[in-house]
């Protein structure tokens, strides 16, 4: 078994005075190597909660969590910055551009903090910018660029580090349905060039370009469904 993701009995409670309120109950999962994996469930769920942590945004109260060999669950912020650097790529609903800098500079920017050459950093964000077909928008700045645009680069600065895991929260969220299909088709090729994505969104027909869809109720697994499986019933 090959997972990047090891989840075992992942709790997050969050404390308002005294009164302590559980927002994750529980959660045991694992995502395996080249999975394409939509995460669903209606505001409050626990989704967001669950996708910083797997994001080593945030840390859980209780249990383990393993990525791709690293047990990032009891790891200092030092440490989980330097893993969330290497490990993962993040694709956000408000893509998190830089305004002054181009899409070129956007994307070579994580590549800024792994110590590599101008000219090398240069070359590897080309590169990907090629990927999603953006290499001609290249020296323009985010206000020069059209969401759509704009999420191509966001998404190309995720995969410049070739990081275990993407993790998109809402990419679709800003942009119209043509572009919306767009985005996701993009991530279509990124998951068959071999790549483990994990998306957070609560549309059903985003959901539907995933091949496992797993959803979360009042802090808990409410299902799990592969699209083979799902097809066979």
């Amino acid at each position: 078994m090959d997972a990047v993701i090891h989840l075992e009995e992942i709790r997050k409670s969050y404390f308002m005075g005294k009164q302590e309120l559980q927002v994750l109950k529980g959660i045991t999962l694992d995502i395996e190597r080249n999975e394409y994996v939509a995460l669903m469930g209606p505001s409050g769920s626990g989704k967001s909660t669950l996708m910083n942590i797997l994001g080593c945004l945030d840390s859980p109260t209780s249990g383990k969590y393993v990525l791709n060999g690293h047990d990032v669950s009891t790891m200092a912020d030092n440490d989980l910055a330097d893993i969330r650097n290497k490990e993962i790529g993040f694709v956000f609903q408000q893509f998190n551009l830089l305004p002054r800098l181009t899409a070129l500079e956007n994307v070579a920017l994580p590549l800024v903090y792994a110590g590599l050459s101008k000219k090398v950093r240069n070359e590897m964000a080309m590169e990907v910018l090629r990927k999603v077909d953006l290499t001609d928008r290249s020296h323009h700045k985010p206000n020069e660029l059209s969401g759509g645009q704009c999420q191509r680069v966001a998404i190309a600065r995720a995969l410049v580090n070739n990081p275990s895991l993407i993790l998109a929260d809402e990419p679709t969220g800003n942009l119209d349905t043509k572009t919306s299909y767009e985005i996701m088709n993009i991530f279509s090729k990124i998951h068959e060039d071999g790549n483990t994505v994990v998306l957070v969104t609560h549309e059903e027909d985003i959901s539907n370009y995933a091949k496992r869809v797993i959803r979360l109720r009042d802090g808990l697994l409410e299902s799990d469904r592969r699209k083979e499986m799902a097809s066979a019933v």
